[in-house]
């Protein structure tokens, strides 16, 4: 299944992606539906109101989790080009809802920096309760994976050897279109092409299938330290070609088209505008 969730008059609405229709599955978000313990069935079954797909006014997918869990350093490249060793164990930080945009919202280039990066990343989703999860418990909580441009704020980011302050920039991170499920996309460890285009321009290429972390692996970990529950989410890294590990660097200014896409996941397509 592909879900959503989908902006209406007056707030919004789960949906599931019918062909080139969203069926309403009877709740306000999909953080809501995932909240539900048969939340697959419940949006297997639905057949509520209709919108056309073309053209649809998408929200992040979750637009309130409590809490967006991030991976650095999780593609070997990546960190090579950020000339790094290779990590023992997961490099984690936190997002917070107020980062998060629908698919094809504009991000808004803050007047505050002239280091706008971009970075494609695998999120994946999680539909139930998990707290110190088996490898078997962990599989079963991952509801589906959708995709993320993680916008990072260079300047701001490397101010310090932590880099938060460079990630929670407000309504900055597409997030979207779709939570496909894990039978779609080849189990939860998915391999799947990963692409950023700037202007048409490829910038970004990978598998996810070469994570040194994968799903599975990072839901344990995570969830070892703290409960996740249904509706959060895991950005599992991004791979080489971000901008400012370019010679010279690269960074968006405002008018770019930023397309950021996984294979059987969908696309988010960003306009970059000036504050």
């Amino acid at each position: 299944m592909k879900l959503a969730t989908l902006r209406v008059a007056g707030g919004t609405r789960a949906v599931r992606l019918d062909d080139n229709v969203l069926v309403d599955l009877g709740y306000d978000d999909l953080g809501a539906l995932f909240a539900q313990d048969d939340w697959a069935t419940i949006a297997a079954d639905a057949s509520g109101e209709t919108w056309p797909a073309e053209g649809a006014d998408l929200a992040a997918v979750v637009p309130d989790p409590s809490k967006v869990i991030c991976v650095g350093h999780n593609y070997t490249n990546h960190i090579k080009e950020m000339g790094r060793e290779l990590p023992s164990y997961p490099t984690l930080f936190t997002k917070f809802a107020d980062t998060l945009i629908g698919p094809n919202d504009p991000i808004v280039k803050p007047a505050e920096t002239d280091a706008l990066d971009w970075e494609v990343e695998l999120v994946v989703v999680i539909g139930k309760p998990v707290r110190r999860a088996t490898e078997e418990e962990a599989a079963a909580a991952i509801a589906g994976f959708t995709v993320m441009n993680d916008v990072s704020v260079r300047d701001w980011q490397f101010r310090t050897i932590e880099w938060t302050q460079g990630k929670i920039w407000d309504s900055s991170t597409p997030v979207g279109p779709y939570v496909v499920t894990p039978d779609e996309v080849g189990g939860v460890r998915p391999a799947l092409e990963v692409t950023t285009l700037i202007d048409g321009r490829r910038m970004q290429h990978d598998d996810t299938g070469t994570l040194l972390f994968d799903p599975v692996h990072l839901v344990q970990y995570i969830s070892t330290v703290i409960r996740l529950n249904p509706g959060d989410m895991i950005a599992t890294g991004t791979p080489a070609g971000v901008g400012h590990a370019r010679d010279p660097k690269v960074y968006l200014v405002g008018g770019e088209t930023v397309v950021t896409q996984i294979a059987g996941l969908g696309t988010c397509t960003n306009r970059v505008v000036e504050e």
